[in-house]
């Protein structure tokens, strides 16, 4: 799957660059590629690609997503080779979206259909010769003679320049007749027989691409291939038997065409009475084939039975019909299916094996190519042919089950951001949330139940893959990336993959790195600012400091406040305060929090020197504030030199100052003196402060200002200790561990100190641990282990 995915975005820039200037830059890179993993025919093939005189090339799309993905599978370092072009990836991405769309015209052609299969037939009942021995045959087209009156028209010769679309209308009145047949010149050709209208499923439709893939090699094509030698020679039936989407039909026509080229094929419809079959086919000289899809609808009362088969065998015709495994165990129990025992049966499994998923990754055709990587046990014949049904199941769902259409599409764009192992079930449930609100009439237990339900008889929208792990049906992510009205992954989700695949078991970080950078990348040059940012995070966690710093200066400049905030705090840890304030102020005006923190401490210390400097030329008001601006983290000498200058000076307004200062450590006739002076000269906050001073505050007033509340957990602690003060210490045990239950370091910390007091010192010990188990520094400093240092940033 990663070789699938890189090989499709490689794909994508050799595409987009053809035909420009950046052409011979873009072939030449990915030609030292190949070499570098010893593909040298793929490198000399590039180099000749769009050479005058070399004739059209391919479309590189489809040629050239096999060939990568074939020469990662195959490189002798698998990792060395798909870093080396995820670096190429990278590098050359921008081409997406510099030159969009198809390349100019003269040097894409559509792909002609594909022949029919090549296969060697020895004489009529010796059998297929030996895989080493075979040489490509392809059959001839038979030719076309003049043009059919009545009911047919033959556009084989025609020249179409724009879509035909053909009706043909069957009126039946009553029970078909016997007579009425078409007689065997009429029918056509086995390499006439258009697949899609005899029984094959329709895939999906792709532009510059034929109605249906070309047809792959199965494993069990040479026991069909000799099947149909052996009925060649001796008439009889054929069956090819399988599940539901195997590729039944599709198989058994594709070597139909190639054994027996210029056999005359009729397939009646279902029910058709076909006992006048002999009487028409009596004499006639070339091979005749009845072609019966789902032969269980071809069974019973004017259908196949023993004596038509023998009848028909006699004539030499060969019966080739499909059926069902199921419609088998139904049938061949019953008198309707006894002809069932002269059949030759070849089974046809529905899970592709290995070999038969190489030869579908080496197709042109991208929808193999992707349903190789992507399809599971249900192989690829069935992800071909399920997809568009699953794929309009799911966009049909909105309406009648919303919440399950939501998780379907999280399921699809973690896998499209290349999340490819399972799903955890409430990450789906958050991603689907981010849609939007759904109409809530669907809980999320039935809405996964209606997405697990088994579609076709082959998958369903969601497949669980453990208890509460779920990942999106293969077919949809194919589909999901082609449909051109479906939205595209946001930067956001890409950036959740991102922490998903960093964090979590079993996916592709590198790989969930590249495209999320391809997309980013494709949004920049949509005009996505914030994508910048996105880059930039990117960026830094692969270590490139550089190029993260780059991208985010872009993204702040563009006006992403998280950028600058992100651009702030570079520029502060590397000491570059005052360059860094602008980012961290535009990125605090729009809600960062961190950002404004950083800037606060950045602006604190900025005053703090330029108030020195005024305090430094005795400016009393440059002392008064600095004193104010260290009152909690400087010595109790330097603040009573700072508030004396002030005061000295005659500065008023420093008198509530000293007067809290003082009372804080205690000097609480001199604080409220202080307070006073303040008081009688206006400041009616130092009067309020005063009035509280004067007067004690009883044992009963402080336990009920500190009542213990979950609103306030901090507060438990502090009841502790101030019953602890009131000599009341087996109380204030019980609310310290109360504290520390709800977190509260402080809370442990003053039991150890309790407990020690008490001379419990192994107890003590035990909660000085818990204490600083949770990062209180004097439990720490109690325990001789130095507590971390301040958390600083220089100017």
């Amino acid at each position: 799957m990663l070789g699938t995915d890189l090989a499709g975005v490689g794909a994508e820039v050799l595409a987009a660059a053809l035909g420009t200037e950046e052409w011979v830059r873009v072939q030449e890179r990915f030609a030292r590629w190949f070499a570098d993993q010893r593909a040298t025919s793929y490198a000399r093939d590039l180099l000749d690609t769009g050479k005058a005189g070399a004739g059209p090339p391919e479309p590189l799309q489809a040629v050239w997503a096999p060939r990568l993905r074939a020469t990662l599978v195959h490189a002798a370092d698998k990792n060395a080779a798909a870093r080396q072009l995820r670096e190429l990836i990278r590098a050359l991405a921008p081409l997406l979206e510099e030159h969009p769309g198809p390349a100019p015209a003269g040097y894409l052609v559509e792909e002609p259909a594909p022949g029919p299969v090549p296969y060697l037939l020895e004489q009529a009942g010796t059998g297929p010769a030996p895989e080493a021995a075979t040489r490509a045959m392809p059959a001839p087209r038979p030719q076309v003679g003049a043009p059919v009156t009545g009911d047919h028209v033959d556009f084989r010769q025609a020249d179409i320049h724009g879509p035909v679309i053909g009706v043909q209308i069957q009126h039946t009145y009553g029970a078909r007749p016997p007579i009425g047949l078409p007689g065997p010149e009429e029918w056509p050709a086995a390499t006439a027989l258009e697949p899609l209208a005899h029984g094959a499923r329709p895939a999906r439709r792709m532009k510059g691409c034929p109605p249906l893939p070309p047809y792959v090699t199965r494993d069990a094509d040479e026991a069909l291939l000799a099947a149909l030698a052996s009925a060649a020679a001796d008439g009889g039936l054929v069956v090819v038997l399988g599940e539901p989407f195997a590729g039944k039909s599709r198989t058994a026509l594709a070597i139909l065409a190639a054994a027996l080229p210029t056999a005359r094929v009729y397939a009646p419809d279902a029910g058709a009475d076909l006992r006048g079959l002999p009487d028409l086919l009596r004499g006639a000289a070339a091979h005749r084939v009845l072609w019966l899809d789902d032969l269980d609808s071809h069974l019973g009362d004017g259908g196949l039975e023993p004596r038509l088969l023998a009848r028909l065998a006699g004539l030499g015709t060969v019966v080739l019909a499909t059926l069902r495994e199921d419609a088998y165990e139904e049938y061949r129990q019953t008198p309707r299916g006894r002809v069932l025992d002269l059949a030759q049966i070849v089974e046809l499994p529905r899970e592709w094996t290995d070999a038969e998923r190489a030869r579908a990754a080496a197709s042109k055709d991208p929808r193999l190519t992707e349903a190789a990587g992507l399809a599971g046990a249900e192989g690829l014949a069935a992800h071909l042919a399920v997809e568009p049904r699953l794929w309009a199941d799911f966009r049909r769902a909105g309406r009648k089950h919303p919440r399950g259409q939501a998780l379907v599409r999280a399921a699809i764009d973690l896998a499209r951001c290349g999340l490819r192992g399972p799903l955890p079930q409430d990450l789906l449930v958050e991603v689907a949330e981010s849609y939007g609100p759904s109409d809530g009439t669907e809980p999320v237990e039935e809405a996964l139940e209606w997405a697990a339900r088994e579609r076709y008889g082959v998958l369903p929208l969601l497949r669980r893959v453990g208890p509460r792990a779920w990942a999106a049906a293969g077919p949809l992510v194919g589909a999901a990336r082609y449909d051109e009205d479906y939205p595209p992954v946001d930067g956001a989700l890409w950036q959740r993959a991102l922490d998903v695949a960093r964090t979590g078991e079993g996916h592709d970080a590198e790989l969930v790195t590249t495209l999320a950078g391809v997309a980013f990348e494709r949004a920049v040059n949509a005009g996505d600012r914030k994508a910048m940012y996105r880059l930039g995070l990117l960026e830094e966690s692969q270590g490139h400091r550089q190029e993260a710093e780059s991208w985010f200066l872009r993204a702040a400049e563009a006006g992403v406040p998280e950028a600058a905030g992100h651009v702030g705090r570079l520029l502060a840890e590397r000491g570059e305060g005052r360059d860094a304030e602008p980012f961290l102020e535009q990125a605090a005006e729009a809600g960062d929090g961190r950002a404004a923190t950083l800037l606060g401490r950045l602006l604190r210390d900025r005053a703090a020197k330029w108030l020195e400097a005024g305090a430094a030329q005795e400016d009393p008001e440059a002392a008064h504030l600095l004193a104010d601006l260290l009152m909690t983290s400087s010595g109790a000498d330097r603040l009573w030199d700072l508030y004396h200058t002030a005061s000295a000076a005659g500065r008023t307004e420093v008198a509530r100052s000293i007067g809290m200062w003082l009372l804080v450590w205690n000097h609480r006739i001199a604080g409220q003196a202080w307070l006073r002076r303040a008081a009688d000269a206006g400041d009616e906050e130092a009067a309020h402060m005063l009035e509280y001073a004067d007067r004690p505050w009883p044992l009963e007033e402080a336990l009920s200002y500190f009542a213990p509340s979950d609103l306030y957990p901090l507060d438990r602690a502090h009841y502790g200790a101030v019953l602890e003060a009131a000599g009341r210490t087996d109380e204030a045990c019980d609310h310290y561990r109360e504290g520390y239950e709800r977190g509260d370091s402080y809370a442990a910390y003053r039991l150890a100190a309790l407990l020690e007091k008490q001379g419990s010192q192994d107890e003590a010990r035990t909660w000085y641990r818990k204490a600083a188990g949770l990062g209180h520094p004097a439990a720490l400093k109690a325990l001789g282990e130095p507590p971390a240092g301040p958390d600083t940033v220089k100017e």
